[in-house]
């Protein structure tokens, strides 16, 4: 489903990732754990070339892009890119909703004018995944008429009717307050257990442990520990990875 090799990006004279590789089956959950500035966000938009990679391989389905050798050609380059992009749906840290238009017209958008779809069935399939989210009767309020944890669940059900094949979460849950973090984890779990293909770069331990298939724990933009949840979680072999959950789990 997931196969990544040699993922490269720099900024400048700046390494952010340095030949990042993986794979996940279909409906694994992969969670990305690691400190500031590891690379976990540029990992994960380079999935879906939001920020495209200077190196390496990325396959999600049928759809692959060797980002070291795209094809010469500007509109068949951007062909490429487009087919892998349409493989996933992305939930973002500050949800990214648009805010002049309401939670309905925000999860039909990309439906509707990306995919062409039919407005009157998106609209139907919207009403649907805002009710699975805990948003019926949201439909027609504005993204400032609602908590953060209502937005985000907006985000997410905005990414699921794109149908993708994958989900990516950017550290979902980090700018909600503490009290609505748990309404979106539920949801999150929730897409776990129907088995859905996601990526989540989260700082939500407890969450990890429940529902990740595979950890990669991320630092100075390589894959320093990776493994399952018991063993990168609750019993890592490597002293930086230890140090890290430390910090996280004991921050005193």
């Amino acid at each position: 489903m997931i196969e990544v090799t040699g993922l490269r990006r720099a900024f400048g004279n700046r390494t952010v990732l340095d030949g990042i590789d993986f794979t996940a089956e279909r409906g694994c959950v992969t969670v990305v754990i690691g400190p500031s500035g590891s690379g976990k966000t540029t990992l994960l938009r380079g999935l879906n070339a939001l920020d495209a990679p200077d190196a390496g391989q990325v396959r999600i389905g049928d759809a692959a892009v060797d980002f070291g050798a795209l094809p010469s050609g500007r509109g068949e380059a951007r062909r490429a890119i487009a087919r892998l992009r349409a493989q996933s749906g992305m939930v973002f840290q500050n949800h990214n909703l648009f805010p002049h238009r309401t939670v309905l017209q925000n999860v039909t958008e990309g439906p509707v004018v990306v995919q062409g779809h039919a407005r009157a069935a998106a609209e139907r399939e919207a009403r649907e995944l805002l009710d699975r989210v805990g948003l019926a009767g949201t439909e027609d309020r504005f993204p400032f008429q609602l908590s953060g944890g209502q937005q985000q669940r907006v985000g997410i059900a905005r990414a699921l009717a794109l149908h993708p094949e994958i989900v990516l979460f950017d550290e979902p849950t980090s700018a909600l307050d503490p009290e609505l973090v748990g309404e979106v984890l539920a949801v999150m779990k929730q897409l776990a257990s129907e088995g859905w293909t996601m990526v989540v770069v989260t700082h939500e331990i407890r969450f990890a442990r429940q529902v990740a298939d595979q950890v990669l724990f991320l630092d100075g933009g390589v894959v320093a520990e990776r493994g399952s949840a018991e063993q990168v979680l609750d019993h890592p072999t490597q002293e930086r990875t230890q140090r890290f959950l430390t910090r996280i789990l004991d921050p005193q």
